[in-house]
């Protein structure tokens, strides 16, 4: 608006000053003419004066008629000559009247006032502004022989006259100036075509000027409007997705609480956690990964399209739920997300798995806050990706609880790594061929000051959540090597655990290196066990950090085979050295024919690959009998030893004796049972008692006998 206004101005001012400058020029062309003659008649006049000089000088109007020429001080031979001047026939503009007007210095007058002064053309209603009388005073005393002065008000508005001064040549001596009041309206006509066109023509000018330096501006300034625009996006929305982030969701879901108060309504919130969204980036890359989460935020407003969806961080998304947030609607809606992601999710050519864990919670009052209903959720998403993930759970005051027992384990587990409250115990390995002891498996324990030993069942998966296993396995490892150089017997080898949590590509290798060279333990004593879940990645990094593992000369097994994400493939990933089965399968052996048809598939694998079998869980003998039997080399589990100290399963060794018969080795006699404790009797009980080396049978007959 400014602009346009500044526009309208800027043609509104060009227009009147050129109509200003167009009339002085046309008005001149007609007066110019009479200038040289005027002034002649002016200067003969001034010579005369000078002859005769006037007692009392004052300005005339000469009407040209007989009564102004006999009150006239100028001769009538000068009005002759004037008035036969003035007799010129004008194009534009017609003379309505004349003043002879002599300076005031040169006249006595009582009043003080400038005989120009008395000219009343003002008065008369034949000039609109005075401000025309006043430019016609400053050109009376000015020296241009020719002045014209258009009436113009301050505000550009023309008048009808206009004013005509011809000042003679002073230096000749005393004489009148001669003031015309001329028609300018003619004129005015005549060039209003001329003026509008050329206004026009100012106005496309000014406009074209304009919009040039618009352009210039904008593309000054273009790419700064852009950047903050960009930041305003940015500010309060995910690039990925284009969903809404977490700004945004807990401005919403707090002024969505403050409502829910003052209506009394109530408010739902559901998170939503991609289930191993990490083995998607590791197997397909970070690209895929992102188009996966594209995907994911495009089925979330798919089903939640009357709701706010927000991505909060990398794969973990959120909803606020206002209009509908009574349990049986959001649970209904959630079965439809769960549902939803049973639709194949093909991407560049791969399909990839979908699977979702849900968290719900619902405030109920007007006591409850973002913060507190947000943790309420994510206590609900955690309790659902540890019950099998791919499904959904509500909030109950109960994971409350399990969240403060958490948090106490995690705070005990910061403490307990300061304080090196773990220990590690041990379980053999025994081989089935020969009954000799081979080694031994690292099994980490956590002696609490208060609550006694603590099974790592019951702590490694916080620590894996929290992110300590790292600290945890690195202690492991190192203790277990350091340990393993102070048994008596150097020959037997020591299994550590790494979990897929701790295992970090281009940093395990490195660990693994430095526990060897500050226990001096031999790598060829060292076994590191690993799971499939760790090779689910198949990527060059993990398969580079294994075979870097194995070329120290450490061996590396494979743990749990058969069960998560089993795939013979993985055995071309890396040459492994062990292969263990796992003991949901041992426990079934000779039970289940096709656990027994498994785990003699597995056996079989292992000889053609020329790879070592464990069976782990192994815990009675016809079990032990049937792995023997299937060909398995080594057993561990609780029929040979309990996870215990090296020492103690070392005084145990020979759990059971040699086969003396030939072929393959098992266990065929249990420990003798320990003997009975001696009885001391009382004195009044010993004298009936008779003290015999007669054996028990030979007691039992001479009693019945």
């Amino acid at each position: 608006m400014t602009l346009v206004l500044t526009l309208a101005l800027g043609v509104y001012v060009s227009n009147r000053l050129l109509t200003h400058w167009l009339l002085v020029g046309g008005l001149e062309q007609d007066y110019i003419h009479q200038k040289s003659d005027i002034q002649s008649i002016l200067a003969s006049h001034a010579v005369e004066t000078q002859k005769h000089p006037l007692q009392e000088l004052q300005g005339l109007r000469p009407s040209l008629s007989s009564e102004t020429l006999a009150h006239s001080p100028v001769s009538s031979r000068t009005i002759a000559e004037i008035r036969k001047v003035l007799e010129h026939k004008y194009v534009d503009s017609t003379i309505l009247d004349t003043s002879l007007v002599y300076p005031s210095k040169d006249v006595n007058d009582s009043s003080g006032l400038p005989r120009f002064a008395q000219i009343d053309w003002l008065a008369e209603n034949k000039l609109t502004s005075v401000r025309t009388l006043n430019h016609a005073w400053a050109a009376f005393n000015s020296d241009r022989p020719l002045t014209i002065v258009p009436d113009m008000t301050w505000f550009g508005a023309f008048g009808s006259n206009a004013i005509v001064v011809f000042n003679p040549d002073k230096s000749q001596g005393v004489s009148p100036s001669l003031v015309l009041l001329v028609t300018q309206s003619g004129i005015l006509k005549s060039l209003s075509g001329l003026i509008w066109s050329i206004s026009a023509a100012i106005g496309v000018l000014c406009l074209i000027s304009f919009a040039f330096a618009a352009i210039l501006l904008w593309m000054r300034f273009y790419d700064q409007v852009r950047t903050n625009s960009n930041f305003q996006y940015l500010a309060h929305h995910d690039t990925l997705t284009g969903l809404p982030n977490r700004a945004v969701f807990n401005a919403k879901l707090a002024e969505a609480l403050r409502l829910a108060q003052a209506k009394a309504s109530n408010v739902g919130v559901m998170l939503i956690d991609v289930d191993k969204f990490k083995e998607i980036n590791d197997t397909h890359g970070h690209g895929i990964g992102d188009v996966f989460l594209q995907v994911v935020g495009e089925r979330l407003q798919t089903v939640f399209h009357k709701h706010l969806v927000a991505r909060l961080s990398g794969d973990e998304f959120a909803v606020l739920m206002t209009s509908v947030s009574d349990p049986a609607r959001m649970t209904r809606l959630a079965a439809d997300m769960i549902a939803a992601t049973t639709a194949p999710c093909i991407i560049d050519g791969n399909e990839i798995k979908l699977s979702l864990s849900i968290g719900i919670a619902r405030a109920t009052d007007g006591s409850w806050r973002v913060s507190r209903l947000l943790h309420c959720a994510d206590l609900a998403l955690y309790n659902a990706k540890h019950s099998g993930r791919s499904t959904f759970s509500w909030y109950t005051p109960g994971l409350d609880a399990e969240a403060q027992k958490r948090k106490e384990v995690e705070n005990g587990l910061v403490k307990a790594l300061k304080l090196d409250q773990f220990k590690l115990l041990y379980q053999p390995q025994y081989a089935l061929r020969d009954g000799t002891l081979r080694g031994y498996e690292a099994l980490v324990r956590w002696e609490h000051p208060s609550k006694g030993e603590i099974r790592p069942d019951l702590f490694i998966p916080i620590a894996e959540d929290c992110g300590l296993i790292d600290e945890i396995g690195t202690w492991v490892l190192n203790n277990a090597c350091r340990e393993a150089m102070l048994w008596e017997d150097l020959n037997r080898r020591v299994a550590v655990n790494v979990s897929a949590a701790q295992f970090v590509a281009g940093e395990t290798q490195k660990r693994v290196a430095q526990a060897l060279h500050n226990s001096g333990l031999d790598p060829s004593r060292l076994e590191i066990e690993i799971t499939e879940s760790l090779l689910i990645s198949n990527t060059e990094a993990v398969i580079e950090t294994l075979r870097q593992i194995h070329d120290m000369g450490v061996s590396i097994a494979m743990d749990d085979f058969g069960t998560g994400y089993s795939s013979l493939s993985y055995l071309s990933l890396f040459p492994f050295d062990k292969i263990k089965i796992d003991q949901t399968f041992v426990q079934n052996l000779g039970k289940d024919p096709s656990t027994d048809a498994i785990v003699t598939s597995i056996v079989g694998l292992g000889r053609s690959l020329n790879v070592t079998i464990t069976a782990e869980g192994v815990e009675t003998e016809e079990q032990a009998v049937l792995l023997s039997a299937a060909g398995c080399d080594l057993v561990q589990g609780y029929m040979f030893g309990k996870p215990d100290s090296v020492k103690r399963h070392e005084s145990d060794f020979p759990v059971f004796p040699h086969n003396e018969d030939g072929g393959f080795w098992f266990p065929q006699q249990r420990k003798k049972a320990p003997e009975a404790p001696k009885i001391t009797l009382s004195p009044s009980l010993a004298q009936y008692a008779t003290i015999s080396d007669t054996p028990e049978s030979d007691k039992a007959e001479s009693v019945t006998g």
